[in-house]
């Protein structure tokens, strides 16, 4: 009898373990009663079932990785690009995506991935390279984006969150040609750009020969004003000066003519004893010959 009673006190501790379960933060539950669905809406915490008649199924709501290999895709010219991208996605309704995939990551992503692939290369075959080289990528990611959310919603119950493409490999003589391409390109910025520097550079040139002109005629003009006042000045100055004393006027001027002819300290002059250039030597000043 005890024995039978501790039997059946085990089989009720085991009913109430069976009867609770724990929804913890980041994770959605399911609760099934025969393999069908009851309930998808739990929230963390504590929550109660029908022991042994009912299962609960848990996914991970945290963001999850879909990391492709890289594929080949054309482009609209029919040249060849290699694409490595990876998807960031999450479970947005626990119980669509529990029929869909019967709660397997590996089957979700099996078959998000081929979604994912066909909307890359309608994008890829719509653009030039030329594009995909120049900075499309954040143009193709958004629609790819929006386009996969859509269809993994209603098809699988997932949300995709975002696409990156990590890189776009060319081949070797789709490289060549592109980067023959870039170069001609930089060489033809390079030389417009300096054939601009050197029209600049002649303007410059051109103008600040103009400027030296005219500041040069400006100041040749002033210093003829200038030197033209200083001899009208001098005139009047000597003819005062000679109207005052025109022998000591005289005598100055033959000085300055003796300073003049002497200045370099080689010169020698040949002239008769009576020159009127060597008079005041003979006779000196204020005494007439």
């Amino acid at each position: 009898m005890k024995i039978v009673s501790g039997l059946v006190v085990v089989a009720l501790v085991l009913l109430g373990f069976n009867s609770v379960f724990v929804v913890k933060e980041g994770q959605n539950a399911l609760l099934l009663q025969f393999g069908r669905i009851v309930r998808s809406d739990y929230q963390p915490g504590l929550h109660f079932k029908v022991p042994l008649a009912q299962q609960v199924v848990s996914f991970d709501n945290r963001i999850l990785n879909l990391d492709a290999p890289p594929e080949r895709y054309f482009t609209r010219e029919k040249k060849t690009v290699s694409v490595d991208f990876y998807v960031k996605w999450r479970i947005a309704d626990p119980a669509a995506y529990y029929r869909a995939t019967a709660g397997d990551p590996t089957a979700a992503i099996g078959r998000l991935t081929p979604v994912v692939k066909d909307a890359l290369r309608d994008e890829f075959n719509s653009r030039q390279l030329e594009d995909l080289i120049g900075g499309g990528r954040k143009d193709i990611t958004g629609h790819v984006r929006e386009r996969t959310d859509v269809v993994a919603r209603k098809n699988l119950g997932v949300s995709v969150v975002d696409v990156r493409i990590k890189r776009i490999d060319l081949p070797t003589e789709v490289s060549d040609s592109v980067y023959k391409r870039m170069r001609t390109e930089r060489t033809r910025l390079a030389n417009e750009l300096r054939s601009t520097g050197q029209e600049n550079a002649q303007k410059i040139h051109a103008e600040a020969d103009r400027q030296k002109a005219v500041i040069l005629a400006d100041a040749n003009r002033d210093a003829t004003t200038v030197r033209g006042d200083g001899d009208a000045r001098a005139a009047a100055i000597y003819a005062a000066a000679y109207g005052q004393d025109p022998e000591f006027f005289a005598f100055y001027g033959s000085l300055e003519a003796y300073k003049k002819s002497f200045a370099d300290g080689r010169s020698t002059l040949v002239l008769k004893p009576d020159s009127e250039f060597l008079r005041y030597l003979n006779d000196g000043p204020g005494r007439q010959r």
